[in-house]
């Protein structure tokens, strides 16, 4: 058959590889100059930093087939994420770990004597968390909310975290040792030339064609057997019900010698601040060694309608807008929504993989050959 794909990012490159592999023709639309996405790196050519453009991306995941596939397309260094965060004038570790609830508290505890100093912490009124405040609440207390979630999560979605559902929440750990890995997947790592160079291997095949700028659009349909759209699924029914909420990501790039701030990822939590934090991006390949270094300072904002769409917006009282989009998605009877804009969802890039590996499978399993 013959497949058409908006977006040559994770999702419909492993589509793509999937059903080339079957012997099927497919054709990618890419309306940015390269591929991968916003997961695309390249290497600075002053400083020799590979730069990861649209921001850090860490590659974790407990799936073992996932962490094989990308390791068959990208020779991958080892890499643990150590998170530090500035408030109210202290440097911390992030997670929050024995580590961060002693030096906050000028205390010398145990695992044992701080989980119950912290469950004294809690609100235990709070039985069924239902905004993100209620969940920092009951899990952490007040004066670690307030230091190291309110004015961060303010900043990042633009919204009181009273109106943003508990869920966030749930992929922040709080851990009663000293492990100060952000992440507790088995497998973590980065791909040593980068995640272009990986994707570029993903998409690599004979029965793969990639266009560069060029945008798929809905007069294309015809062309195609069948249709994998990565891009937002309101943009694909041209807004017509309205837009759904993103946020987007301005960057201020800046270059210095030496090591500017000793870690990868700053956090800034305070409210005063007005970006989230800073990437120093030479940290991201410890392997390497530069001289010069490439920072990015990151500001968070609404998404408007030239800004690249990065983490979609799901409030406490949901949202009849997406669900009626969502509605004419399942109805298309040869597109199939694909990826975290395609599905207004958040994902990891291991979550990313595999979804994509299972829709293709589902769709050889239900088209034949």
């Amino acid at each position: 058959m013959k497949i058409g794909m908006a977006g040559a990012g994770l999702s419909c490159a492993v589509i793509a590889r999937e059903l080339a592999e079957n012997g099927h023709e497919i054709r990618i639309y890419e309306k940015r100059n390269h591929i991968a996405g916003n997961c695309h790196t390249e290497r600075d050519t002053e400083s020799g930093v590979m730069v990861h453009i649209y921001g850090p991306h860490i590659f974790h995941t407990d799936d073992d087939e996932v962490w094989a596939y990308v390791n068959r397309f990208a020779e991958f260094k080892p890499y643990v994420n150590r998170v530090k965060a500035t408030t109210k004038g202290q440097v911390y570790s992030l997670p929050i770990n024995l580590h961060t609830i002693n030096q906050f508290f000028g205390k010398t505890f145990s695992p044992a004597e701080a989980q119950a100093f912290i469950e004294q912490q809690a609100d235990l009124s709070i039985t069924e968390p239902q905004s993100f405040e209620e969940q920092a609440l009951r899990f952490v207390g007040k004066d670690l909310y307030e230091a190291f979630f309110k004015g961060y999560t303010q900043k990042q979605w633009g919204v009181s975290p009273t109106e943003l559902p508990a869920s966030i929440l749930k992929r922040l750990p709080v851990r009663f040792n000293y492990n100060d890995n952000y992440f507790f997947h088995r497998h973590q790592g980065m791909p040593a030339e980068g995640y272009t160079k990986m994707i570029a291997g993903i998409l690599d095949h004979p029965n793969i064609t990639v266009v560069l700028g060029e945008s798929f659009s809905r007069d294309m349909l015809e062309q195609f057997d069948h249709v994998f759209y990565s891009g937002p699924v309101d943009g694909f029914y041209n807004y017509e019900l309205g837009r759904l909420p993103y946020r987007t990501l301005d960057f201020v790039r800046s270059e210095a010698e030496g090591d500017v701030q000793g870690t990868a990822v700053m956090n800034y939590c305070d409210e005063s601040v007005p970006y989230t934090r800073i990437t120093e991006h030479k940290h991201f390949a410890p392997w390497e060694s530069h001289d010069r270094s490439v920072c990015y300072t990151e500001y968070s904002r609404a998404c408007g309608e030239n800004d690249i769409p990065y983490y979609p917006v799901h409030l406490v009282q949901g949202d009849t807008v997406l669900e009626q989009y969502s509605a004419k998605a399942k109805a298309e009877p040869k597109v199939s929504f694909v990826g975290r804009l395609g599905t207004y969802r958040y994902m990891d890039m291991d979550v990313t993989i595999r979804a994509a590996m299972d829709t293709g499978r589902a769709w050889l399993a239900a088209y034949a050959r």
